[in-house]
């Protein structure tokens, strides 16, 4: 289900419609929205409504065209509003260039304010960032808002703006102006963050997409939101929706019960996570500190039978192919494996496994001609062009032998498997080209490189 992450219901003509609005947006799907306060009184407003309805929540701040009123007796009433139980962030807050509707310096003041009351009651920022890129983000960089983290809402930036606002703990919240002609500078960011960074939103009653660009928006059309940047990303609306709801909650410190997920789904392919065990401890796993690809939790809490999977995929023609890839290595579980596509195939389903290409040395033999029938295609964490860029990149227990063991596996593996691709992930500073020669050189093998922060 969707996340409207920044709504204005306390103003007309939504506050007018209260109820048939949020309705409208249950029944589109947009299960959760944050209203957002723009003075103290916008706030109490938003606090009321969060109240009355189940799955919305407030945000309390002074907007930056209201600057003027900071006091100390208004910073005070948005403090007080702030330890509501509904409330979920502070803002929005910033800088508008664009309109100056404040004096400059009362922004910036108001700005520094808003953050410094956020880190005190450990809750994110919300930041509305107009005509101020720079200016913002020192602020941000200066107040050390990563503390708390948050939100560049409404975001105008370029691609470059948003890695910068990424790396101070900040998500990039994208809104119905992607879908307006002139956004090239807004698609092409979106296009180069990972999904698991971004959140959609309706900004309403302002900036209604395409196809209601100049009538007032409402949150159920944010997915049309989710449904450009889903173009954007080549994924499907239910993977944002997803992602992005994920992304809010965990931001917004609102508790999920998260089911953790044996298998999953990501475009038209089904996932099987039947390990967390790897023979690797890649520099790069983003397992060190997160399980979730595309908002599905893969931290396992056992191993599931070869029957409780295949219980769990059901009819496996549903789906463009079956792939064992969770957050391990599936090959450590190699009987397991056999038995599951062998039913897999039996239904009529195609096969990949993404693999390490260790499994020979894991097993002590060559395990390839056990997989032929079985597997439609392999996908193969080539990663490197040389064995000490590998034993530097993807630790394990068998050091030197490993890069040897894993060339001579796809050298292997296109006299068992139809198909059989090399990857590397592009990590910084690493020589893609050459990894991209060495996998070419082999007989049988082609070669894709794929994205450094964004799984799936």
């Amino acid at each position: 289900m969707f996340f409207d992450t920044h709504a204005h219901l306390d103003l007309p003509p939504l506050s007018d419609a209260e109820e048939a609005v949020v309705r409208r947006a249950r029944d589109a799907g947009v299960t959760r929205i944050a209203t957002v306060g723009i003075d103290p009184e916008s706030g109490e407003r938003a606090v009321s409504i969060a109240h009355r309805h189940t799955g919305v929540y407030a945000v309390v701040g002074l907007h930056p065209h209201d600057a003027g009123r900071l006091s100390d007796t208004l910073l005070a009433r948005l403090e007080a509003l702030s330890r509501c139980d509904k409330v979920v962030a502070i803002g929005e807050t910033g800088l508008d260039f664009h309109r100056d509707r404040a004096p400059r310096d009362s922004q910036r003041a108001a700005f520094r304010e808003q953050i410094r009351l956020a880190r005190r009651r450990g809750l994110p920022v919300v930041v509305h960032d107009r005509d101020a890129h720079d200016e913002v983000l020192s602020i941000l960089s200066e107040e050390n808002a990563a503390e708390v983290g948050g939100i560049i809402h409404c975001f105008s930036g370029d691609l470059a703006m948003a890695r910068t606002a990424l790396a101070m703990n900040f998500l990039i919240s994208i809104p119905g102006a992607i879908t307006y002609k002139g956004s090239e500078v807004q698609v092409a960011a979106v296009r180069g963050l990972p999904l698991d960074r971004l959140l959609i939103e309706t900004d309403c009653p302002f900036l209604a997409p395409v196809p209601h660009r100049g009538k007032p928006n409402e949150p159920s059309y944010v997915p049309l939101v989710a449904a450009k940047i889903a173009e954007v990303h080549g994924v499907t609306v239910e993977d944002v929706a997803r992602t992005t709801t994920i992304n809010a909650l965990r931001l917004f410190r609102i508790p999920v019960e998260e089911e953790v997920r044996v298998t999953y789904r990501i475009r038209g392919s089904l996932y099987l996570n039947i390990t967390n065990r790897c023979t690797n401890a890649c520099t790069f796993c983003p397992k060190r500190h997160d399980y979730h690809v595309k908002g599905h939790l893969l931290k396992l809490s056992g191993e599931p039978t070869a029957a409780e999977a295949l219980a769990e995929i059901g009819d496996p023609t549903k789906f463009d192919e079956i792939v064992f890839c969770g957050f391990g290595e599936p090959l450590l579980r190699l009987d397991e494996l056999k038995r599951i596509a062998a039913e897999l195939k039996a239904r009529g389903a195609r096969v990949r496994v993404n693999t390490d290409g260790l499994g020979n040395l894991v097993h002590g033999r060559n395990i390839l001609p056990e997989l032929a029938g079985l597997v439609d295609a392999l996908s193969v964490s080539l990663n490197a062009p040389d064995a000490e860029s590998y034993a530097r990149i993807c630790l394990n227990r068998y050091g030197a032998s490993s890069f040897a063991a894993l060339l001579d596996f796809l050298r292997e593996a296109p006299r068992h498997v139809p198909m059989v691709s090399a990857t590397a992930v592009a990590l910084p500073g690493l020589d893609a080209e050459a990894v991209r020669r060495l996998a070419e050189s082999i007989p049988g093998v082609t070669f894709r490189l794929r994205a450094y922060d964004d799984l799936g």
